[in-house]
């Protein structure tokens, strides 16, 4: 009997083994310490896209002077069963597939490929010859709806609206609780889409610290990031039933073991 519950132990402790993943594929940024940094010295700034929606607000020393330029919207609202308008809010545009937002006054705007700063400068040239000498018009754009998902093995799949125009691949994953233990560290893909609509793929290694100098660092509006499970998640389903008939068929042995056993000492 001893034999026998030796041989029982040491089956289930190679299950329980086979279960766990390497520990060496589980820390980020094993690394660390032979890594560049000065690479990653750079600010980075998101680039307009197809598809994008942009606010645009223009201040001007004379409120009359920006009253053409910042179109606005009514938002309805509805008080004792009656429709009526709030305070307006301003008009958001679309960027069209070719890059260009319709904009008042001046017309057709091409800004797609341009950062936020790169759009104002833009905008501020193109509005200044319809304004007095003395005007100095400010103009600020913000990108809304900056959205990007995060799929597959974390604590939190699915769609996050960012706040700012920069988010980085961890910052993402960080939104969506992080790996779980059955994600692979080593696999992690990035779905783009660029702006002619072409779609590419990159893969992250998470343990490699010299992610932090990948051109992919951060992400772009719209971006996908999927997280492949490891081979005991993708086993998962079949394992939990065959390891539970694998339990019953050997403690129906071990018991038909012990009872030819006993009858035959």
């Amino acid at each position: 009997m001893k034999v026998i519950r030796k041989i029982f132990y040491s089956l289930t402790a190679v299950l329980v083994l086979a279960s766990c993943g390497s520990q060496k594929d589980v820390p980020y940024f094993q690394n660390s310490e032979s890594v560049d940094l000065s690479k990653s010295q750079y600010l980075y700034d998101a680039r307009i896209m197809p598809k994008d929606q942009l606010t645009i607000t223009v201040s001007t020393l004379d409120d009359q002077a920006a009253v053409p330029f910042n179109l606005t919207v009514p938002t309805p609202q509805s008080v004792n069963n009656r429709s009526s308008y709030s305070q307006a809010m301003l008009q958001v545009y679309l960027v069209d597939n070719a890059g260009f937002i319709n904009f008042p006054v001046i017309g057709q705007l091409k800004v797609g490929g341009l950062t936020k700063s790169e759009a104002e400068k833009m905008i501020e040239d193109k509005i200044r010859p319809y304004m007095a000498a003395e005007e100095n018009p400010i103009v600020t754009v913000r990108m809304t709806g900056y959205q990007i998902s995060v799929l597959g093995e974390v604590g939190r799949p699915g769609t996050f609206t960012v706040s700012r125009e920069k988010i980085s691949i961890l910052e993402a994953l960080a939104q969506a609780g992080d790996l779980t233990i059955y994600g692979q560290r080593k696999n992690v893909q990035l779905i783009r889409e660029d702006a002619t609509g072409k779609k590419s793929i990159y893969v992250f290694d998470l343990t490699d610290a010299d992610i932090i100098n990948s051109p992919y660092f951060y992400l772009q509006q719209n971006d996908v990031v999927y997280v492949t499970p490891n081979k005991v998640k993708a086993q998962n389903s079949s394992v939990g039933s065959m390891t539970t008939l694998w339990f019953s068929a050997t403690s129906i042995l071990i018991s038909l073991t012990s009872l030819l056993y006993n009858i035959l000492k």
